[in-house]
């Protein structure tokens, strides 16, 4: 996935002996430095919000792994969570928590990755941690044989992803004789036989600032952040790195695989390598990727012919010397899928052979050169554009793909599809779903109250942490949005933001499917759904998608629609979502593809593992005929009509139930022009119909099983009823109790005893999903079958104890920080703040309820915590599925 970096020739500042080689960017907002001990800095500046995402890129991963060791590059980054030089586990996982628990990493297969987002004033703190771990990792065989389990469970979950299988697959088979051939995972053999000692020896060859890149992106001032760079990371010493492997490709070997799958339709893959990110026909390809996508293309022309659920054309994987990229069809649960595999190859083998349309090359060209100002909408995705560019590819910015790609030409496409899409060079491969059997009744849990023990210790942080993080603030008011509703109903919100010239549109249409469905006609909302995508009643399937691509516009239209437009095409783009909203073709001849298609679809689903937990979930969670337990079946499609679907879709679809966001760079006064030019002459028919669920009790405990041959753990799912709403004073109170129990990592406390004790899990998520008639508490966590119920055990006593003490000083501040500081970083992406103001609107909540909820959080005490928690939540009443082999 990277090379080593190509140094550019640009003029060299010398700003001190520290930062030797400091250099202004074409942008302006882009600063570069290079330190004496070879630590590599770019720095973005973006007030898009009062945030800053930190990327440390170490150029080291699954390729640099140890023969027989896959994983160590994937465990090492594991254990710098376990002690840095200055910082035990337990330091790093409070500091993160009360910075908001935006952190993370991920070894991929040249590259290690330290990530995480914080409000701009915390920067230090996180540059701090970061720079410990660069100056040492502890490597503890102690902590090694407490984190094994975990990341053994990691690997069990990866293994018991179909998808995740076929790619491990591909690459093997693909890339046989090279270290792409293995990911970066690792497995449990391996790790059983790594020790510390190991892990130390790999760290100190490859942890070094000279094999580092530091991106750093938001709202910030360079030459402040320079200057702690040089203060934090000045002083490490660079070290002399190995070798790095020889990567020398054979030919590929054609062949076909079947793998088994728990999804509810088989996927039909036909995948070729291509080249790679080093190679100058790299912008080519990925052009004629996005060409082979395209709703105007042969592939995607199978879905509309009934010969395909839907289509893809994509890049699995991007290394220094080879990609791979795939064509893959979704069929129904019980379909064929030799002969869609014939059509896609001899599709692609006519592309080849003849050319593709030029204008399709044209219309891609246009989308990534949007699709680069689209990027910069979103702080944290900045980082990593910036991180993939240079660390990942080699480049001296995500530009440099920007501006490859602007020189392609038609004669470039065609040249790499000829060479590159051939038989001889692909590899066949079809994931067939294994039907789960029926949920069965098992033995419940009822915990004894004997299990509440004390919590852990309180975490002494170190001064330069604990200064700042133990001072508890309110978060700052964001920019202001404008609220109004037009003549018809329909709820507009705007917010500007000229971080780019580029505008944002998300809209959402109140509607409950349960509720709004006629008797016998369950299905009819996804058939509509899926009409969508053919036209309007003004421009056909294809002449629709040619006008998104003659502006690079991103649209999708249903009860969920959203536009992604530059802002010269703003009334463009608007007038298109209105006109596939407002009038969808809805033709005799899709419908008639659609419907059988979707009955098949529905069929295979019913089998499906998933499906089957869901469904036994909700019949234990809901009491009998209520709305939710109405099932869409075979039958009930296949007895649909287009007239049904029409009424349906005039009943539901309406402006007096529709929210719609604006974000970016446009004024109020603008955007309320342009969405009444297109909007406004909408108006709502008859009644304004219900849509919100009916309250029900509490439910009892139950449990069951669902089979699912495909997984290797077992997935659980615990879950109740709780009898408040979303309205509710106490939901504060619950959602700080949430916070000390997780959100946290090792800090909190089911991640404390589940993962970092016991190795139980890898993953531990608690969820209070408050809405406005209902709210279900549920914790979930994947785990090997015998230790399901020791998991159980220790999540029981954690919510006995819960309820029978009060959380502790340094728990309920630590919840407190983690809460405050989450509400600035929502507002890290435009997408994330459209989302977030659509999703208040529709329940009905002010906009500024984040504000309001940081003043509540506040003033919250222990007590309140402690009463709250213990009379909502019940540990005993609880239903259990459990998904995967029988646990023992």
């Amino acid at each position: 996935m990277f090379s080593t970096l190509r140094v550019s020739a640009v003029v060299v500042i010398a700003v001190s002996l520290m930062f030797a080689q400091v250099r202004p960017a074409a942008d302006t907002n882009v600063t570069r430095a290079t330190l004496d001990n070879g630590l590599r800095v770019v720095i973005v500046r973006d007030s898009l919000a009062p945030v800053v995402t930190v990327e440390q890129n170490y150029l080291v991963g699954g390729n640099e792994t140890p023969e027989g060791f896959p994983g160590m590059a994937h465990a090492q980054e594991h254990m710098a969570f376990r002690g840095c030089s200055e910082l035990s586990a337990d330091q790093i996982s409070a500091i993160f928590a009360q910075l908001g628990g935006f952190g993370n990493a991920d070894t991929q297969q040249n590259i290690t990755q330290y990530y995480s987002t914080v409000a701009a004033s915390d920067l230090d703190i996180a540059l701090r941690v970061d720079a410990n771990c660069m100056r040492d990792i502890q490597d503890l065989q102690a902590e090694w044989a407490q984190e094994r389990p975990a990341i053994e469970q990691e690997v069990a979950r990866d293994l018991s992803n179909p998808t995740y299988k076929f790619i491990t697959r591909l690459n093997e088979d693909m890339f046989s004789g090279t270290v792409y051939s293995h990911d970066p995972l690792g497995t449990k053999e391996s790790f059983d036989a790594t020790t510390g000692e190991m892990l130390k020896d790999f760290y100190k060859r490859w942890y070094a600032p000279n094999n580092a890149i530091l991106v750093i992106a938001g709202d910030v001032e360079p030459n402040t952040v320079l200057a702690k760079v040089k203060e934090f990371y000045g002083n490490i010493e660079k070290r002399s790195l190995p070798p790095r492997p020889e990567i020398n490709l054979q030919p590929v070997k054609p062949e076909s695989f079947t793998l088994d799958s728990n999804l509810p339709y088989l996927l039909a893959f036909v995948a070729f390598r291509m080249p790679g990110s080093d190679s100058p026909d790299f912008a080519a390809m990925q052009i004629l990727s996005d060409v082979l996508a395209s709703q105007r293309g042969n592939l995607y022309a199978l879905v509309p012919q009934g010969k395909a659920l839907q289509t893809e054309f994509g890049i699995a994987e991007t290394y220094t010397k080879a990609s791979v990229a795939y064509s893959v069809a979704v069929l129904p649960a019980g379909g064929d899928a030799t002969p869609v595999i014939g059509e896609i190859r001899k599709i692609l083998a006519d592309y080849a052979a003849s050319g593709v349309p030029a204008e399709l090359v044209e219309a891609a060209k246009r989308r990534e050169i949007a699709g680069a100002e689209f990027r910069r909408n979103s702080i944290p995705g900045l980082a990593a554009a910036w991180s993939d560019a240079l660390a990942a590819k080699g480049r001296n910015s995500p530009d440099e793909d920007v501006e490859a790609m602007k020189r392609v030409t038609l004669a470039d496409v065609n040249r790499v599809a000829k060479q590159w899409l051939v038989d001889q060079n692909s590899i066949t491969a079809q994931l067939k779903p294994v039907p789960s059997g029926a949920a069965v009744a098992s033995k419940g849990f009822g915990g004894a109250e004997q299990l509440t023990s004390a919590p852990t210790k309180p975490v002494d942080l170190p001064p330069w942490a604990g200064s700042r993080l133990l001072a508890l603030e309110l978060p700052p008011a964001p920019p202001s949005s404008t609220d109004m509703t037009l003549a018809n109903g329909l709820h507009l919100i705007v917010r500007t933001l000229k971080v780019t010239p580029t505008i944002t549109v998300f809209g959402n249409i109140r509607h409950e499917p349960k509720l709004q469905t006629a008797p016998g006609k369950d299905g009819v909302s996804d058939v509509l759904e899926d009409l969508f995508s053919y036209g309007t009643k003004n421009l056909d399937r294809l002449a629709f998608q040619k006008a998104l691509d003659d502006i690079a516009a991103d649209e999708s239209a249903g009860f969920d629609f959203s536009l992604q437009v530059l802002k010269q095409d703003f009334s463009r783009g608007v007038q298109l979502l209105a006109d596939n909203e407002l009038n969808p073709a809805l033709p005799r001849e899709a419908f008639d593809v659609i419907k059988p298609e979707t009955a098949q679809f529905v069929a295979g689903r019913m089998k499906s593992p998933g499906y089957r937990a869901g469904r036994a979930l909700n019949a234990a969670l809901l009491p009998p005929n209520d709305p939710v337990l109405r099932e869409t079946t075979p039958q009930t499609v296949s007895s649909l009509t287009l007239d049904d679907v029409k009424q349906y879709g005039a009943k539901t679809i309406r402006p007096d139930l529709t929210t719609i966001v604006v974000i970016g760079d446009v004024t109020p006064e603008d955007a309320r022009s342009v969405i009444e030019k297109w909007f406004g002459p909408w108006k709502a028919v008859g009644p304004k119909p219900e849509v919100d669920l009916p309250r029900v009790p509490p439910n009892k405990s139950a449990a069951a099983n669902v089979p699912d041959p495909s997984e290797m753990q077992d997935s659980v799912n615990l879950s109740e009823m709780v009898a408040i709403t979303r309205f509710d004073p106490d939901y504060y109170p619950l959602q700080l109790a949430n916070h000390v129990l997780g959100g946290g990592f090792y800090a909190t406390r089911l991640y404390h005893d589940l993962r970092q004790v016991t190795g139980y899990v890898y993953n531990v998520d608690v969820h209070l999903n408050a809405q406005k008639t209902r709210t279900i508490y549920t914790v979930t966590y994947a785990c090997d079958p015998q230790n399901v119920s020791k998991a159980r055990d220790l999540i029981q006593r954690d919510l006995i104890s819960m309820q029978k003490e009060n959380v502790t000083p340094a728990e309920l501040q630590q919840a407190k920080a983690l809460l405050l500081r989450q509400i600035p970083l929502a507002e890290s992406s435009e997408g994330g703040v459209a989302r977030g103001l659509l999703g208040r609107a529709q329940i009905g909540l002010p906009l500024d309820e984040p504000l309001r909820a940081a003043k509540q959080y506040f003033s919250i005490t222990a007590e309140q915590v402690r009463a709250a928690f213990a009379k909502w939540v019940r540990p005993d009443g609880f239903v259990q599925i459990i998904r995967g082999p029988a646990p023992q």
